[in-house]
């Protein structure tokens, strides 16, 4: 990664401090919460009748005040201000994160199949099909993934580096879930080590919230809507009709598959491959006090 030049003597002492990748990173949440809840309260008051139509007002709202927020104000913030949600390559990125997202899904369901833990007991229920793809793809994967690589792990990064990046972020995405119904110390750390190193992996080979947010919306809309596998312990209503059953290892149990051993080795390995990717290319980022040095010294 090509490293930008410090300007710290050209800038006023207040900007260097509002600079600061840990202030930065706690103004940057700051705004993105108080942006979330604007969302929240002006979505909830439209008057629609219509419980999707309000759904889908709500969220578009939520969207839309947190994506101006970040294009305008986060955008801006830190030493090095810059957009992961750029035009560019946002298509080929997001599909390959959708598809992505879809095969390491069905490869998990599928082993399970083969280890008869999971099993096509009917025909599903495709009605609430729209209200399911909003609240369990679409919005966590922008949501989630803004806060958790668009924030903290940008400027985690930029402070520590990015191995205590990909560390952290990964242990806090699992610690969230553990909020999440059904949820066990091994579901988090299921989580902790698939989801946040494949997703975490994406961002460093990208340097793009596209690729992951893909990841994140086909892994969930594919294990909920489409196999009928309870997303992160919250049970959806897939295509078919589905159970799952056996050791909690191999089931997730009640949380569903992101728990399981089929998911912690299919996602993990796509997820090590990738950060293997990015180190070959070079998107490894240095501790700040070691750039810091670095400068100094050459």
């Amino acid at each position: 990664m090509a490293e930008v030049e410090s300007t710290d003597g050209e800038r006023p002492l207040w900007r260097r401090i509002v600079d600061f990748p840990l202030v930065a990173m706690l103004i940057a949440g700051g705004l993105f919460m108080l942006a979330a809840g604007i969302g929240e309260a002006v979505g909830s008051a439209v008057p629609v009748r219509s419980a999707l139509l309000h759904l889908l007002a709500r969220n578009a709202i939520i969207l839309t005040v947190v994506l101006l927020t970040y294009k305008l104000a986060i955008t801006r913030l830190g030493e090095h201000p810059r957009d992961d949600l750029s035009g560019r390559r946002a298509l080929p990125d997001l599909a390959i994160g959708l598809v992505m997202g879809f095969l390491i899904m069905a490869l998990s369901v599928g082993a399970a199949a083969i280890a008869d833990v999971y099993s096509i007991i009917g025909q599903g229920d495709s009605r609430q099909l729209v209200h399911e793809l909003v609240t369990s793809a679409i919005m966590p994967a922008f949501m989630e993934e803004l806060l958790f690589r668009g924030i903290l792990f940008r400027w985690l990064e930029e402070f520590a580096g990015s191995w205590l990046a990909l560390i952290i972020t990964s242990a806090l995405f699992g610690a969230a879930h553990l909020m999440n119904p059904n949820a066990t110390p091994v579901a988090a750390f299921g989580i902790a080590i698939e989801a946040g190193v494949l997703l975490g992996g994406a961002y460093m080979l990208t340097r793009s919230l596209w690729m992951p947010m893909g990841l994140h919306a086909a892994w969930n809309f594919t294990q909920g809507e489409i196999f009928d596998v309870p997303v992160s312990g919250i049970d959806e209503h897939g295509l078919v009709q589905a159970k799952l059953s056996g050791p909690a290892l191999l089931s997730g149990g009640g949380f569903g598959l992101e728990a399981s051993l089929f998911a912690m080795v299919i996602a993990t390995a796509v997820g090590v491959w990738m950060v293997w990717l990015a180190v070959k290319r070079g998107e490894v980022m240095q501790p700040w006090w070691v750039r810091r040095r670095a400068r100094a010294t050459s």
